[in-house]
């Protein structure tokens, strides 16, 4: 196992590599840039300044960048340079490869701090959301996964699959809405906040005071992402335990006469559970950086989702890069912890020869 762990934290670095450098040739290729959103906000801003400019044959500039007619050739210039568009492509990007191997990831272009400080600031957030609802979600899809195996095909099965899949085929975003208008002040009660992690003042709250606020302010949200994560994992816990159940080893255990209750908790599940732990690591990345990207903007919570998705809106370069190399590195390190909960839950697997 030691030389197995070692052979996959040595290709972490190769991935990321790989992850930088064809997401920074895709942002080459894409049309806009910070250069002309900041010519949009400038032309925005002062077009009556800039109408009568340049109303000649287009420039180099022009031709460069499709929002520099009407602007002068100097505030371009300066631009390229304040974004370090100065430079050649390969330059920037092994000057960024430089800098993300110390974790400097540069400085906002709009937000005056820098990457690391925003991502402070937003990442409890995500990890809030994402922790918790996971936490639910298996509490609630394994139990009832299992349940639906053993009644296969019975009343209760055909019922809570029907609720499940019910919940499953609403999208997120407007059962969060629906929960907004119903328990937080929409239109028929208000039990519950509508914007935020915490209430004003919540630094000088008591200790118990600022528990029971966060968890009053993150139920909708939770409740919104569970409902959403709830139906595959279910299933997936069903499906598992029922190819189990249909093995040898089961009937085998049962013409010896042990209970149902043994041959499913001391036999099943161990084999049962390899494939949910499996899939671990992808709920947890998509719960915390892109499933509750919605979330985040319906109930205004600064998490790294919403963080990403302006920074791409803004083509805030230092923040997208950013954030996506954090990413990348969480999901590769949860991927190794997985295959490390597989050995420990079945010792037979041997990773070695891989």
């Amino acid at each position: 196992m030691r030389n197995y762990i070692i052979k996959r934290l040595l290709l972490i670095p190769l991935t990321l590599f790989g992850i930088l450098l064809i997401n920074f040739g895709i942002i080459q290729l894409a049309p806009g840039g910070p250069v002309e959103y900041m010519l949009a906000q400038y032309k925005g801003m002062n077009t009556g300044a800039t109408g009568n400019i340049n109303s000649g044959m287009p420039n180099l500039n022009e031709q460069k960048y499709q929002g520099a007619k009407g602007v002068p050739d100097d505030l371009v210039k300066e631009l390229e340079k304040q974004f370090g568009f100065d430079k050649p492509v390969h330059e920037r990007f092994i000057k960024m490869l430089n800098d993300y191997i110390h974790f400097d990831f540069g400085k906002s272009y709009y937000k005056d701090k820098t990457v690391l400080e925003l991502i402070k600031e937003r990442l409890p957030v995500s990890i809030s959301l994402g922790l918790w609802s996971t936490l639910i979600i298996y509490l609630i899809a394994i139990p009832l996964g299992i349940k639906k195996a053993r009644k296969d095909g019975e009343q209760f099965d055909v019922i809570s699959s029907f609720i499940i899949f019910i919940g499953s085929a609403i999208p997120v975003f407007l059962f969060a809405v629906l929960l907004i208008v119903l328990f937080a002040g929409g239109t028929y009660f208000q039990f519950f906040p509508l914007k935020g992690l915490t209430s004003d003042g919540w630094e000088n709250f008591t200790f118990w005071h600022k528990v029971s606020d966060y968890f009053w302010h993150i139920t909708l949200p939770t409740i919104c992402i569970v409902i959403g994560g709830i139906a595959s994992l279910t299933m997936l816990t069903k499906n598992s335990f029922m190819d189990e159940l249909s093995k040898q080893y089961v009937l085998t255990a049962r013409a010896k006469g042990l209970s149902e209750n043994r041959i499913l908790y001391h036999h099943v599940f161990r084999n049962a559970m390899m494939i949910i732990i499996a899939g671990l690591p992808g709920l947890l990345i998509k719960i915390l950086f892109t499933g509750s990207l919605l979330i985040e903007i319906i109930f205004s919570l600064n998490g790294m989702g919403l963080l990403g998705y302006e920074a791409i809106m803004t083509r805030d370069y230092p923040v997208v890069f950013g954030t996506l190399y954090i990413f990348a590195l969480l999901g590769l390190i949860l991927k190794l912890i997985s295959d490390l909960t597989y050995s420990l839950v079945d010792p037979r697997i041997n990773f070695e020869k891989i």
